[in-house]
């Protein structure tokens, strides 16, 4: 029999100074069988990088052709598509083709480093595409702070990221390693 996923509460605090956007979202975070407490805590701070009032988690893992995160217009398009990790060069190309802005988070230390190796160069074309990577000591730490019910505090000033919970803080410096056009 299939495992079912974990479900994760989590009241997210934003102060992201850089954007001007103050905000707390409730969310509720299905984590897959297969997904990591580093994956999971990347995918928070990733809503918290991108949060908007129209900003929402999708099933992620369980569906190869939807992000991870994804914002819609009121009229139903795409503008944001978040996907977290090493995706394929066409997985990002139909991603950039879907939507108005894709940012990518790869993590995961030297194994990101040569997946962006890779694909770098086949990624020039598309002006909508953002790649920000997470250094893999941040994103260990933040494994440590996951628990099923969370209250995060995220602050966003000049590009630093501080992650707050009862368990700790931790400092995500964050490399952009494309910027969207």
């Amino acid at each position: 029999m299939a495992q079912k996923a974990t479900i994760y509460k989590v009241e997210l605090s934003v102060s992201d100074m850089d954007r001007h956007y103050y905000e707390t979202h409730k969310l509720t975070v299905a984590k897959h069988p297969s997904e990591t407490d580093e994956r999971l805590m990347v995918r928070v701070v990733a809503f918290a990088l991108n949060a908007h009032e129209h900003l929402e988690m999708t099933k992620g893992l369980s569906t190869d052709d939807k992000p991870d995160i994804w914002q819609k217009s009121l009229s139903g398009e795409l503008d944001v598509w978040v996907a977290l990790g090493l995706p394929s060069e066409k997985v990002m190309r139909q991603s950039c083709g879907k939507a108005s802005k894709v940012i990518v988070y790869p993590y995961g230390g030297r194994t990101a480093e040569v997946w962006w190796g890779k694909v770098k160069n086949s990624t020039t074309r598309f002006d909508n595409l953002q790649v920000v990577s997470f250094p893999e000591a941040d994103t260990a730490a933040l494994a440590r702070l996951a628990s099923r019910a969370m209250k995060i505090q995220v602050n966003v000033q000049d590009g630093e990221v501080m992650v707050s919970a009862e368990e700790g803080t931790v400092y995500v410096t964050p490399t952009e390693w494309k910027g969207a056009a």
